[in-house]
């Protein structure tokens, strides 16, 4: 930097100063040049270190392919052997709902769950694989999943369920995202230092260490609030979990007041359940990073939905294990309902179990609300397992998280979705076909009824006309109740009781009018919850 402007140095004539200013502005070239080439070589030596980084990835992803299509031809041989003590136990926990599979899969709006690739074996105490499905043929239903189902896939292939946050699923394109965000983070490096994607998410970095402790080693997808990642703690104390799994919430003002509004609830949850016994997901901390809120939680090992692919795909889970979930679900409603918390938001994707698969926990309060400050809406919760007072507009508490688990309970067990409308209107039409008609008292109070009844209260469904390709809407009257037992899945080896006792369970929590529904308290009391 020169100390001097020019126009004040003695002893110039004009050719003189012309001759300095040339001078002057030839170094400046010069310099502005060479920081442009230093630049430039630094951000070559970054790709090439991501390079030679991504490359060795590759390759020990690649050998572990290779050794995942080798171990089962392996163990195979000897697995017979090694259950055969312990098969009958299983069947007597957790035996096939069927011999016949249920042909009706989940329709497309539940295949953005959580996509797996490494689902551990369960405790051959407490489940017994039904659906066992070839090695080549998983891995590939694995791929497709998580490469274009998942909540990472671009935004006009995601799901319209906005609530999703695939949060503890592990894949093997989590490597390919982990790889994806270090290569856009070096076309972003260098000049701008701009550390978020066009739409806010955070572009972390395989090995980054977050808030000087967490270093991130794999992902756990994309949701339309934030990236999750799943982190190494290196200060993890002696009662401290060495992983983490870190919500990092999109940079964006609405999204980060939010995320505010979610730490409030999961303190609130934590503090009143000091030793973790109310299987709520375990709320760690959370802290700012590069003007990203970001939360801690305890790392899980999946989801319900995958469990479901796992061991239960198109025929559930014993009934036995879906009683052992139903109770913790239970619990931690109650817990909810203590706190003042609504959950909004239930269903197999937000339920986590622990390696054991014996330990179930509520997870992804981003949509949840104090008691009272909830708002009417036709599209709060996910659809499938939606509560008709939501749909219709009507005011709406605790029974509307019990319907929800209702519905998941059904499919835990029955291996399909018990009301897959695909939209509000055919889902009033599936819920008054299982039902019955709603009581009129209660349409007139809901907000939307004229949506969806005409003035004399008959329902009006929407329909696609097959000729004519045109939408229209056709009276329905005289609509009558069925026992759930109809759509039940046949089930031989299940204790006839318990199978009662399930049903009249179900029955009393689907229930049209949500002050009339069974309540948390009620079914904790429950004979299929105690057995008695």
């Amino acid at each position: 930097m020169r100390e001097e402007d020019d126009s004040t140095r003695p002893g110039l004539d004009g050719d003189d100063e012309k001759a300095m200013r040339e001078e002057d502005n030839q170094d400046d070239d010069q310099g502005v040049s060479s920081g442009l080439e230093n630049q430039e070589e630094e951000i070559d030596r970054i790709k090439e270190e991501s390079r030679k980084r991504r490359q060795a990835i590759l390759e020990k992803y690649k050998q572990k392919q290779l050794q995942e299509q080798a171990e089962p031809y392996a163990s195979d041989s000897g697995k017979e052997g090694n259950f055969s003590m312990t098969e009958n136990k299983e069947e007597e926990i957790f035996p096939s709902n069927s011999a016949n599979e249920v042909s009706q899969a989940p329709p497309t709006e539940i295949e953005n769950g959580p996509c797996s690739s490494a689902i551990c074996n369960a405790d051959p105490l407490f489940y017994t694989e039904k659906s066992p499905v070839k090695n080549g043929t998983l891995d590939l239903e694995r791929m497709a999943g998580a490469a274009c189902l998942g909540e990472g896939t671009p935004k006009s292939e995601r799901s319209a369920d906005m609530f999703y946050d695939d949060i503890f699923g592990e894949s093997p394109t989590g490597v390919q995202i982990l790889v994806k965000g270090d290569e856009l983070q070096i076309e972003r490096s260098g000049l701008h230092d701009n550390w978020d994607d066009a739409e806010g998410y955070y572009s972390y970095r395989f090995g980054e260490l977050l808030d000087g402790r967490y270093e991130v080693i794999a992902s756990h997808g994309k949701g339309v609030f934030s990236t999750v990642v799943r982190a190494k703690d290196l200060r993890a104390g002696k009662d401290d979990p060495e992983e983490v799994a870190i919500k990092i919430i999109r940079n964006n003002e609405t999204m980060y007041k939010a995320g505010l509004e979610e730490v409030v609830i999961l303190k609130k949850l934590a503090g009143a359940d000091p030793e973790d016994k109310r299987h709520c997901v375990r709320f760690i901390s959370t802290f700012k990073y590069r003007n990203h809120l970001c939360l801690v939680f305890e790392s899980l090992h999946m989801n319900l939905r995958e469990v479901l692919k796992k061991f239960g795909r198109n025929v559930g889970l014993n009934l036995a294990g879906v009683r052992a979930y139903a109770k913790q679900l239970f619990i931690a409603l109650k817990h909810l309902r203590n706190c003042g918390v609504l959950h909004c938001d239930i269903k197999p994707d937000n339920m986590l179990v622990n390696e054991a698969k014996n330990v179930l926990k509520l997870c992804d309060f981003g949509n949840a609300m104090f008691v009272g400050k909830n708002e009417i809406t036709p599209y709060l919760v996910s659809r499938f397992y939606r509560a008709p007072e939501i749909i219709l507009g009507l005011p709406y508490d605790h029974p509307l998280d019990i319907w929800s688990v209702g519905c998941c309970l059904f499919e835990l067990y029955a291996g399909k979705i018990l009301f897959p409308g695909p939209s509000n209107n055919d889902m009033l039409r599936l819920h008054m076909e299982l039902k019955g008609p709603f009581p009129k008292k209660m349409l007139r109070k809901a907000a939307f009824t004229d949506q969806h009844f005409d003035q004399d209260l008959n329902f009006c469904a929407v329909e696609e006309d097959p000729v004519m390709k045109k939408i229209v809407k056709r009276l329905i009257i005289n609509i009558k109740p069925k026992d759930i037992g109809v759509v039940f899945p046949k089930s031989s080896g299940d204790d006839p009781k318990m199978v009662a006792n399930f049903k009249d369970l179900l029955e009393r929590i689907f229930v049209l009018d949500p002050e009339k529904r069974m309540s948390v308290s009620q079914a904790l009391m429950h004979p299929f919850i105690t057995g008695k």
